[in-house]
């Protein structure tokens, strides 16, 4: 698979001429949004299926009472592990910058 790989970033490299850094870094660069939009799109949902903006405002719906954690437990941490997630992949894409 590896081989596979290098061979297409060496044609795309030099079909385009473009360094092999350049097509990895790009290619690299198209994956991580992709992947942001997808987290993003998820994040929406959950936040507009419980009314929050945040993790943190779910923890408030918690303290409040207003919602019961084990009719929302997979919710909040599906919604706290998405947040890191593009925490971390916005960081990676700034680092392109």
């Amino acid at each position: 698979m590896q081989i596979e790989t290098n061979k297409t970033i060496e044609v795309l490299a030099k079909e385009f001429s473009l360094s092999k850094d350049v097509i990895i870094k790009e290619g690299l660069k198209i994956f991580l949004e992709r992947k942001l939009r997808e987290i993003k799109t998820e994040i929406f949902r959950i936040t507009g299926e419980y009314k929050i903006s945040s993790v943190v405002e779910f923890e408030g719906l918690y303290k409040s009472g207003e919602i019961e954690e084990k009719d929302s437990l997979n919710g909040y941490q599906k919604l706290d592990h998405l947040e890191f997630k593009r925490d971390q992949i916005t960081r990676l894409l700034h680092e392109f910058k």
